[in-house]
């Protein structure tokens, strides 16, 4: 195939070698070369199997094409730095780039470096570095600690950030951020690039990859347009779309013959319990004995490798998985993609649709599972959302105080520096451009000593600033205890999960492992296991034949987007629009239109119904799982205060139900928004929340350790130091630094009160309040599950516990239509 005339700015060896395979040099991968040699930073936003990897290597493979190097030896030292946000994703590049590499005989060494890399290799690397270093944003902080790190990176050419959407508004962006301005100022000429398949805001995304915000510094490239995915949506053979539940075990079945039918099909869940789960159900049900593998981020390393290995080699039928292989893994052999569950967002599913295929010319397609009714109707709009191209996303927002306070330690570790001269490099990073002078002496002062009611204890003496204004570390051995604590992802304690020959299985949480006893049976990695002892860190097993349960996790909950939100609102009111959906769920919709009311946009609809002995409010907020919980426990506090008894409440993502001894005759005091300056403040304060954050925010911080040389503490250690020090910081610094990012934590993650914040905004001009004699259509899926989400205060009363079809009988018996307030 002949090149089109533009790849002739490609060094020859390189378009000879895409004229071999077949290729074209695609315009987009042409304008990131174009790019780089301008001098310009860049955001590439390409569709999945676009080429995006090798368009972002395109410029570093070029300089070491041999007609460009004219018969000289490349310069030794890291010429590019690639980061992702998984380890998986750096393993697959680097067996992808290998293969141009050494086709075309280009000089380079590649190398990989993240937690699993041998120690020895690391020291090797920070004093002989490859040439492009494949990495994660952790690792990266890590590397900036050592003294070598300004040698290492001074020659720096460029920064390759891959899937930059998946991490770029998190904690793990910020830390990213910080490092990037660390590498600019040590390597002045460093270029950076940025790529994504599902970006939703391109100018935000370029402000963020920007030297001081400076987005005309940043070039936007868009991929060329690939073929339509085709998404469709499985509904039952026999059966109604189910009323609740989320698992969409119902379609088990069906699955299997799909995954008959094709030669490799992909399986998502939205959860490392639902992967176990589904992964079960399809053991159970598969007589032809088909090679069906799971992964997911618990599972060790060695686990996670072989199924890895084993779908590149296609000799899997299918893989059960969660977001740990989300992104960018480039198996082109996948037929198809399912997705067990809702989606959540229409960026989310078309990250996962495009792991059919993976390439631009050809179709990916992918089956959606809902697990009920509301699920089939966030299908329906993820699909229509797809089909149309919308993508959506996260927000940006200011930087974590806790992970700026982890990079001054990382600065410090590496030499002694000038507080101003870094708060002039922290501030070139947009995420922490808001840091004033006076933000800055705080965070300085925590990392100096703790804070004022802590620096007295010698242990939280971390750095000291000398006579010429230069901060050092008060010791070396801090340097040591930094990099063994450094990190953002603070999972739950995890408890390894062996057989007695010492053969690693993966981890589960500590909770978890702490309700096992000799003889119990649990299912993991795909298999049954028994409990032989609990040592130590470790559950020691042994294979077993006998039923098991399958271990939780407390993992954050992916709440729906606003934009999908939106989407299955303005599917409620749009009447003539029910025609495409299944009888089942059309005749659903129709009873609720006639015994109540749509929930669409611009209303907040609120139910109130008695039943059983009850008196039930069910609020239609459709702002995701976080909001409606928060709300929930306001509610309950507003109820409690007016004498109203609330029994209880259960919320999803849909919506929220409230039950208690007394009727609510009008809803509109228990939503005015001054419940965020009372109640609010006072519920986070008192509840784990605040605790749970503080918790995170003293580990990433390093106020908090959770590893020594030669021990690791407990899970119950580390909550058990944090809330000493935080119960001490209430008390005597109620301003401290990591309190306010806590607070900051819990507003934004963990209660989503910005969200909640803007419902309670409208409620009082869109509040529709409607009075039932018994429990509506929309309003079952949120009963049903009652007894199977219980408040924390205790136990849910067996008679609540409803079952589905009962109450969906009652729900669509028609009754002449109700009054409205």
């Amino acid at each position: 195939m002949t090149c089109p005339p533009m790849a002739s700015e490609v060094p020859p060896e390189i378009s000879d070698w895409f004229g071999a395979r077949g290729w074209r040099i695609r315009k987009h991968q042409h304008d990131m070369l174009e790019a780089s040699e301008a001098g310009r930073h860049a955001l590439l936003v390409a569709d999945t199997g676009a080429g995006k990897t090798l368009a972002g290597f395109l410029p570093t493979l070029a300089d070491f094409a041999p007609s460009r190097l004219g018969g000289s030896e490349p310069r030794d030292g890291l010429h590019t730095l690639y980061v992702s946000p998984l380890k998986a994703l750096a393993h697959d590049v680097q067996r992808n780039l290998l293969t141009p590499v050494e086709e075309i005989g280009l000089p380079i060494r590649i190398e990989t470096r993240s937690g699993d890399t041998p120690s020895d290799r690391k020291k090797r690397q920070r004093s002989k570095p490859p040439h492009v270093l494949l990495t994660t944003p952790e690792s990266l902080s890590l590397l900036l600690s050592y003294p070598e790190s300004f040698a290492l990176f001074r020659g720096l050419k460029r920064v390759v950030i891959d899937e930059v959407h998946a991490f770029a508004t998190g904690k793990r962006g910020d830390l990213l951020a910080l490092a990037l301005s660390r590498l600019q100022a040590i390597a002045p000429d460093m270029q950076r690039a940025a790529l994504s398949a599902t970006v939703a805001d391109p100018e935000g995304f370029r402000e963020w990859l920007a030297p001081w915000g400076d987005i005309d510094a940043v070039e936007l490239v868009q991929g060329e347009e690939g073929a339509e995915p085709q998404v469709e949506i499985l509904l039952p053979e026999e059966e109604r779309v189910p009323w609740g539940g989320h698992a969409g075990r119902w379609a088990i079945p069906q699955l299997y013959e799909e995954i008959r039918k094709n030669q490799t099909t992909l399986v998502f869940t939205n959860t490392r319990f639902l992967a176990e789960f589904i992964f079960q159900l399809l053991w159970d049900i598969n007589e032809d004995n088909l090679p069906i593998g799971i992964h997911h981020g618990s599972l060790a390393k060695e686990a996670r490798r072989k199924v890895e290995g084993a779908m590149a080699r296609g000799e899997l039928r299918a893989l059960v998985c969660t977001a740990s292989l989300d992104l960018g893994v480039d198996w082109g052999d996948i037929d198809c993609v399912v997705q067990m569950g809702a989606p959540k967002g229409s960026s989310r599913l078309l990250q996962r649709v495009g792991r059919a295929n993976h390439r631009l010319d050809q179709p990916s397609r992918a089956i959606l599972v809902p697990g009920n009714r509301f699920e089939f109707l966030e299908a329906t709009a993820a699909k229509d959302a797809v089909d149309e191209g919308q993508r959506d996303g996260e927000d940006f927002r200011p930087g974590g105080l806790d992970v700026l306070a982890q990079h001054v330690m990382a600065c410090a570790c590496a030499a002694p520096f000038d507080e101003a001269a870094l708060l002039k490099e922290v501030r070139s990073s947009l995420s922490y451009a808001w840091v004033d002078e006076e933000t800055w002496q705080r965070v300085l002062g925590f990392v100096e000593n703790g804070g004022y009611a802590l620096k007295a204890y010698d242990k939280f003496k971390r750095i000291v600033r000398d006579k010429s204004g230069v901060w050092r570390l008060t010791h070396p051995e801090h340097a040591a205890r930094h990099r063994m604590n450094a990190g953002i992802i603070v999972d739950s304690e995890m408890l390894a999960v062996r057989f007695r020959n010492g053969r690693n299985l993966g981890k589960v949480e500590e909770r978890f492992a702490a309700s096992l006893s000799p003889g119990d049976t649990f299912f993991f990695a795909g298999m049954s296991l028994e409990v032989e002892k609990l040592q130590d860190m470790d559950v020691v097993v042994r294979a077993a034949k006998k039923s098991a349960t399958i271990p939780s996790y407390g993992g954050q909950r992916l709440p729906i987007t606003a934009h999908l939100a939106e989407r299955v609102r303005n599917m409620l009111v749009d009447r003539a629009g029910w025609a495409r959906f299944p009888d089942d769920v059309r005749e659903w919709l129709e009873v609720q239109d006639w015994r109540s009311q749509m929930p669409g946009p611009g209303s907040l609809l609120v139910e109130n119904f008695p039943h059983a002995r009850m008196h039930y409010s069910v609020y239609y907020t459709f702002e995701g799982w976080n909001a409606n919980q928060s709300l929930g426990m306001l509610i309950m506090r507003r109820m409690e205060d007016r004498g109203l008894m609330p029994a209880g409440f259960v919320a999803n993502d849909y919506s929220l139900a409230v039950w208690g001894l007394r009727k609510v005759e009008d809803p509109a005091p228990l939503l005015s928004p001054d419940i965020l300056a009372h109640e609010f403040v006072d519920w986070v304060q008192e509840s784990h929340l605040l605790r749970r954050a503080f918790r995170e925010v003293a580990v990433i911080s390093g106020l908090v350790e959770r590893q020594h040389p030669g021990k690791r503490k407990s899970g119950k250690q580390v909550t058990f130091s944090t809330d000493l020090i935080y119960d001490v910081l209430r008390k005597y610094e109620p301003d401290h630094v990591l309190l306010e990012a806590a607070w900051a934590d819990a507003r934004a993650r963990l209660t989503d009160v910005g969200r909640l914040a803007d419902l309670l905004e409208r409620s009082a001009e869109q509040l529709v309040h409607v009075q039932l004699d018994r429990v509506s259509p929309l309003a079952v899926p949120i009963m049903t599950m009652i007894g199977r989400e219980a408040m924390p205060q205790g136990a849910v009363d067996e008679e609540l516990l409803l079952e589905a079809e009962t109450l969906a009988g009652e729900a669509m018996r028609i009754d002449p239509e109700p009054e409205a307030d």
